[in-house]
């Protein structure tokens, strides 16, 4: 049950809303309305597991949440506002969310002693099922180019980007709480910021700098947390 719900949440309706908003934003938007999870999961601890966030974990989250501001504020200013843009914001807040509960289901089921690279295998299995009936449903084909860059990237995405990362964010997770893992959320655009600067030729600028600070200071009192 745990492994089903985790895979429905996490591994597909959290995919399924998040890449649907980026037909409506800009990935700025989308990466600002994505840290709202940190938020999320400290309410949902309360909710679910009744654990209490110190007042470390809120002045980092806030200044985590107010440094991401700071560094998307020059894209977001140029964004332009319509009912498309809003639609798309309130379904990358609506994946968002599902990933938040997903989280949740996660640490549910690590209370139960279940383990984390198990749990990851089938969650993903039950998630990639759920999302090919979705995409069937939908009327979406499949297709596969047998370019290197194509299945490389794939392979990528599959070992680093799925397997490593998200066994490492839910062992996180079972170890300091989805209330407080929830702030690498806000760190994910920051660490895309820094490799834009390495190898795309992203110039650091005042805001960038400014809100870089902002988030590693947020992140040091959230660690830092009892």
């Amino acid at each position: 049950m745990w492994f089903a719900l985790m895979g429905l949440l996490m591994f597909c309706l959290n995919y399924i809303f998040a890449y649907r908003a980026q037909i409506y934003i800009t990935s700025a938007l989308s990466a600002i309305a994505f840290s709202s999870m940190l938020w999320m999961n400290i309410l949902n601890a309360r909710l679910f597991f009744g654990i209490r966030a110190g007042p470390r974990v809120y002045a980092g989250a806030s200044l985590g949440i107010v440094g991401i501001l700071v560094v998307f504020g020059p894209m977001i200013a140029e964004v332009s506002y319509s009912e498309g843009v809003l639609f798309g914001s309130i379904i990358a807040v609506t994946g968002a969310l599902m990933a938040s509960f997903g989280n949740m289901a996660s640490q549910a089921a690590q209370s139960e002693k279940l383990p984390v690279v198990q749990s990851n295998a089938w969650s993903m299995l039950y998630g990639a099922l759920f999302t090919a009936t979705a995409a069937v449903l939908l009327g979406h084909q499949f297709t596969f180019e047998w370019s290197a860059s194509y299945v490389l990237s794939l392979l990528y995405l599959t070992v680093f980007g799925s397997v490593i990362a998200f066994g490492a964010y839910l062992t996180l997770l079972g170890r300091v709480g989805a209330h407080r893992a929830g702030y690498s959320t806000v760190m994910f655009p920051i660490v895309a910021l820094i490799l834009s600067m390495l190898f795309e030729g992203l110039l650091p600028t005042p805001s960038i700098i400014g809100g870089f600070g902002l988030v590693l200071a947020g992140n040091l009192l959230v660690l830092r947390a009892r």
